[in-house]
């Protein structure tokens, strides 16, 4: 029982330590004149919040019309690994949302930016932001490769009934 507790212990912890606790200062407090805008408000009227913020888009990923099997096996495995200790599969929020119909709410591109790029588009996407007050934790940089990010998002797909 007292290694039972123990684990939890140190799963808690590294569960904590691995969102870690990025603050961002508020406006104004670099020294900035009042009413000035800085250079983090000009990037966030960039923010295109169907693409999100990162290297994929339109002409750089592109997905076929019918589920490619190995890709959504291997992001099984992948996801199994990196994501299901925090998302179920389900609508159900575990510590962060659940997939189900994450494809069908979020363009390809969004997903792949937001998976190998959580920290700036969470800083900048509103519903990210809302999304966080919900689940109290962000979500940490996993560090996924693109091949691992692409085929994680095929598992998505699989996940939401693409064949």
């Amino acid at each position: 029982m007292v290694k039972i507790k123990i684990f939890a212990a140190c799963i808690a912890m590294i569960l904590i330590w691995s969102c870690g606790n990025k603050q961002s200062s508020a406006p104004g407090t670099s020294g900035d004149a009042p009413g000035s805008s800085t250079s983090a408000e000009a990037a966030d009227s960039d923010y295109d919040p169907k693409r999100g913020e990162g290297k994929f888009n339109e002409s750089n990923l592109t997905l076929e019309t019918s589920l490619n099997v190995p890709m959504a096996e291997a992001g099984e495995i992948a996801s199994g690994v990196k994501c299901t200790s925090c998302h179920k599969l389900s609508e159900e929020r575990l510590v962060g949302p659940g997939w189900k119909g994450v494809t069908t709410r979020r363009t390809p591109h969004w997903i792949m930016n937001f998976i190998t790029n959580p920290e700036p588009m969470i800083d900048k996407d509103p519903e990210l932001q809302a999304q966080l007050e919900l689940c109290l934790v962000r979500m940490p940089n996993q560090s996924l490769t693109e091949e691992e990010a692409r085929n994680i998002l095929e598992f998505m797909r699989k996940n939401d009934g693409i064949n």
